[in-house]
């Protein structure tokens, strides 16, 4: 999962992840506030809270992004608590990814919107502008779907080792 996240940054190791944590999302759009909850959690854990404004906001535009384009049309809204979505955080010393999975192979299209005043549509733009870098990859093996992260760098100071949440 981590193979695409090296574009022009120093590769990241697997095996040097100081933290992570994951959350299985209900698929319905009430699960994007559990999301930004888990990341608080997580972050302020993690001694990263600092960055949370701006994760928090990236964790909300992917996961509605899931909810909305990535589900298929006959999966229920409502009842089962760990649906097709799930929410991945993982810390190194300098770097935190968001990561959310879903069973969609379609890839992410950033619409080109001059329209700011639309309800719809800049997700992946505030996405790129919020985060340090993004991208998306297919999932192989026996995982079905997709992966589409957001890498953020953190101060140096940002070290202290919080527990796993999930």
């Amino acid at each position: 999962m981590l193979e695409p996240l090296r574009q022009g940054l120093p590769p990241l190791d697997p095996a040097a992840v100081s933290n992570a944590a994951s959350c299985a999302l209900p698929p319905r759009f009430e699960a994007v506030g559990e999301a930004r909850r888990f990341t608080r959690r997580t972050l302020d854990g993690w001694d990263a809270g600092d960055r949370f404004d701006d994760v928090c906001l990236v964790v909300s535009e992917l996961v509605t992004n899931a909810l909305r384009h990535a589900l298929p049309t006959d999966t229920p809204r409502h009842g089962e608590h760990n649906g097709p979505v799930r929410l991945h955080l993982m810390r190194w010393t300098e770097r935190l990814v968001c990561a959310v999975r879903d069973p969609s192979h379609d890839s992410p299209v950033a619409r080109a919107t001059d329209d700011f005043s639309a309800e719809s549509g800049r997700g992946l733009f505030l996405v790129d502008s919020f985060s340090d870098s993004w991208g998306w990859h297919p999932l192989a093996g026996t995982l079905d779907g997709k992966v589409v992260w957001a890498l953020f760098r953190l101060p140096a100071s940002c070290e202290g080792m919080g527990r796993a949440y999930g």
